[in-house]
């Protein structure tokens, strides 16, 4: 079936992934909520998608979520950093990917990256939550 349609974006299990990945880095509280919440919508609908590598900072102040080249060009949500990686440091095969950082998902373990929408989602729902759980005392 031929189609005109300009949407290129993938259908659930199909790889996002079609060059060296950009990486979304939010604190790490917000980054574990978000984990928590695409790995749970995953597993109740199947279109909500998995959630992909995941690093840590050695600090671990930091979580950085690999999501699709081009994502950097238009993410915008504040309280979270996307920069593009142009492949650098980004070696899967590693236990550790670079200087002072770790998988704490590691890429065999989880899809290619995390879709760019599921993850905004997720953040917001996160920081909703952890408002939420701050302001009860």
């Amino acid at each position: 079936m031929e189609s005109t349609d300009t949407n290129t974006a993938p259908e659930p299990g199909e790889s996002l992934l079609t060059g060296a990945p950009d990486l979304v880095t939010v604190p790490t509280r917000q980054g574990l909520e978000a984990v928590d919440i695409i790995q749970r919508a995953a597993g109740q609908a199947s279109r909500a998608g998995g959630v992909g590598p995941v690093l840590h900072d050695g600090s671990g102040s930091t979580l950085g979520f690999l999501v699709p080249p081009g994502t950097a060009d238009a993410w915008d949500l504040p309280g979270s950093a996307c920069t593009q990686t142009n492949g650098r440091g980004m070696r899967f095969g590693d236990a550790s990917p670079a200087a002072g950082t770790g998988w704490l998902l590691p890429p065999e373990a989880v899809g290619p990256v995390t879709d760019p929408e599921v993850l905004r989602a997720a953040l917001g729902e996160a920081a909703r939550l952890i408002e939420a759980a701050d302001n009860c005392f």
